[in-house]
């Protein structure tokens, strides 16, 4: 069976629509190979209304068991709007250290709302 392709934040966004109409937070982490072909989507975390606990190690323990090239992760915004936190620039921050230590780049972080989304 051949892996989807997602090389660009649009197709990023259609895989993480599953998410936008929950109601609370969800953090989701897709791995990709080295074609950009996905690996697998996992929900790393549910949080509350407005906030997601999420730790690097949590988004990289599965990368790195799944002998991921890079990943791509993301997030909802249950208010549905896409204004951009100050915890959101930090995790994302946080994930792209990780990232360039570990050698498994991170391709976008996309927050995604009820009808549009924005990658960072």
């Amino acid at each position: 069976m051949e892996r989807l392709l997602i090389d660009t934040p649009e197709k990023a966004a259609k895989q993480l629509a599953f998410i936008k109409n929950e109601m609370r937070e969800h953090f989701v982490c897709i791995t990709l190979d080295a074609t950009n072909r996905m690996i697998a989507c996992r929900v790393i975390s549910i949080g509350t209304l407005t906030t997601s606990l999420v730790h690097p190690r949590e988004v990289f323990r599965d990368a790195i068991l799944d002998h991921a090239a890079s990943i791509i992760v993301g997030h909802n915004h249950p208010s549905g709007s896409l204004e951009v936190s100050e915890a959101d620039k930090n995790i994302t921050a946080r994930l792209r250290r990780g990232a360039s230590l570990l050698g498994i780049p991170m391709q976008w972080h996309i927050i995604i709302a009820r009808r549009e989304y924005l990658a960072l």
